[in-house]
């Protein structure tokens, strides 16, 4: 048996890894399983032939002072890593939207081209609002969902009481809201509203709770960065201070079961067994079940049982091509909306992330890292032959290189590297059963306070990743670690 540890985290992603930093830095000593060969998990990143490739999360959200990425950087006192905050062209099927970080710009723009009647106005009053209002409570410590006295005056504290009266639209879902303003059918407005609601929630105008969906249309305001280098750099940067500061990391040790003795743990990987007094399980909870106890096994029952349909994949193709190729566009990220009508994902509504000019970190000097991402169905790609399998995903990557030559023509006429990335290749690489990333799509069913809860009733155990926070990505990780860090602290 190993030296028993402080607090063993499970899954060495944005959410474990930012949960093993915040209490490592506190100093309690910590160690973070990784069942992959390196860290980042469905944040993380690849090598090839002197290119470094995103992928997953592409972009860091809200990583500036007095944000949440900014705030956790604050609190285990390192810096911000350096990076370019991006505008972005939303290319609609009949017109091209800006979105500018800038807000007064933005305001300018979403009235220019996507209309700016009386209703629209109104829409778009309400929205900021509640990016104002609920931005500062993520960025006050805000927890979902709430459980106790104590997280309700936390609630009440975060929002602000003279604030209280926007929990009307708690229960209210994106197209509640635009059909209260007569918007419902502006395609442009609801075409766009829809990309950035599944690129955040991973859910739809009919079915994405409001506050929720009002916060992954504006993460763009909050500070949209990629860092340099890209995530290859983000990591190198987390995991060197994270060693420096004395923290354990087992790469390659897959856990394979853990069980209560006392008041810790015994935890059994597939490279030796190890001790803890408390557990944060940042690995998915189907993940989680499989590993778990009888006890722990109860308690995550329903939540399995009431997300199973909620679930979602990605499709990544990753190109490195000669810069020429991409040199017509200043701005290095797009996303692309092909049909107003047709359903989203495969290729409708897709995401183009391109290295900055000088990152040689991410693609050697003449070159750059692109990544084309879109959001499929998990069960599409199950059940089918080797055969059928390979045909398939090389139609999806052929398919989503035609659409992004809408923005850059010559992509990929002679590229170094041309790679897909499909449900499969994140069920291989990330242990995710069935290829399911990005959290769990966002419903007025499983959100807020239908959400899973971080403390299930397990004395020293908990849990963080991205199904314990309703969507947004790398936000939702750095709070759930907050959340998780803070339980861990007691």
């Amino acid at each position: 048996m190993s030296k028993e540890y402080d607090v063993a985290i499970f899954g060495g992603g944005i959410s474990g890894f930012s949960t093993a930093l915040r209490l490592q830095s506190k100093g309690f000593n910590t160690v973070v399983f990784e069942a992959h060969g390196q860290l980042g998990g469905c944040a993380g990143f690849f090598s090839k032939k002197g290119f470094s490739f995103d992928v997953g999360a592409t972009t860091l959200v809200d990583f500036v002072e007095g944000g949440v990425g900014g705030n956790f950087f604050k609190d285990i006192h390192l810096e911000i890593p350096k990076g370019e905050y991006i505008d972005y062209i939303a290319w609609l099927p009949d017109r091209e939207v800006v979105l500018f970080r800038d807000f007064d710009k933005w305001q300018k723009e979403r009235l220019e081209k996507l209309g700016s009647t009386k209703n629209h106005i109104e829409f778009w009053k309400l929205m900021d609002k509640v990016t104002e209002v609920f931005w500062n409570a993520s960025r006050q410590n805000a927890k979902l969902p709430i459980q106790n006295l104590k997280d309700l005056i936390r609630a009440v504290r975060t929002i602000g009481i003279r604030n209280l009266y926007l929990l009307r639209y708690i229960n209210s879902t994106m197209l509640d809201v635009l059909k209260k303003y007569k918007l419902e059918n502006e395609k442009p407005l609801v075409g766009l509203l829809s990309m950035l609601i599944e690129d955040t929630v991973h859910s739809s105008v009919q079915e994405a709770p409001f506050i929720n969906s009002a916060l992954g249309t504006t993460i763009r305001g909050a500070g949209l960065m990629r860092a340099n280098g890209g995530m290859k750099h983000f990591w190198d940067y987390l995991s060197a201070n994270y060693l420096e500061m004395g923290g354990t990391i087992k790469r390659g040790n897959k856990i394979v079961n853990f069980e209560q003795v006392q008041e810790g743990w015994n935890i059994t990987s597939t490279k030796g067994t190890f001790k803890a007094k408390k557990i944060i399980s940042s690995l998915t909870i189907d993940l989680t079940y499989g590993i778990s106890p009888d006890l722990i096994q109860k308690k995550l029952q329903g939540y399995l049982t009431q997300n199973e349909k909620y679930q979602g994949s990605a499709i990544v193709v990753f190109l490195g091509v000669p810069e020429l190729e991409v040199s017509n566009h200043t701005l290095t990220h797009h996303q692309i909306l092909l049909d107003y009508e047709t359903k989203l994902g495969n290729g409708n509504n897709m995401f183009i992330s391109i290295s900055a000019k000088d990152d040689i970190i991410s693609a050697p000097a003449g070159f750059r890292a692109v990544m084309l991402s879109t959001h499929c169905e998990v069960l599409e790609w199950q059940n089918l032959t080797e055969t059928a399998y390979q045909a398939k995903k090389q139609n999806i990557g052929q398919y989503l290189i035609a659409q992004a030559r809408k923005v850059y023509p010559d992509l990929a006429h002679n590229p170094i590297i041309y790679e897909i990335g499909t449900p499969r290749t994140y069920q291989k690489f990330t242990g995710r059963i069935n290829g399911s990333v990005g959290g769990f799509k966002q419903t007025l069913k499983n959100s807020n306070s239908k959400a899973i809860p971080q403390d299930i009733g397990v004395r020293n155990f908990w849990l963080a990743g991205d199904n314990t926070w309703p969507g947004l990505g790398t936000v939702a990780g750095l709070i759930s670690g907050r959340i998780a860090s803070e339980y861990a602290e007691k």
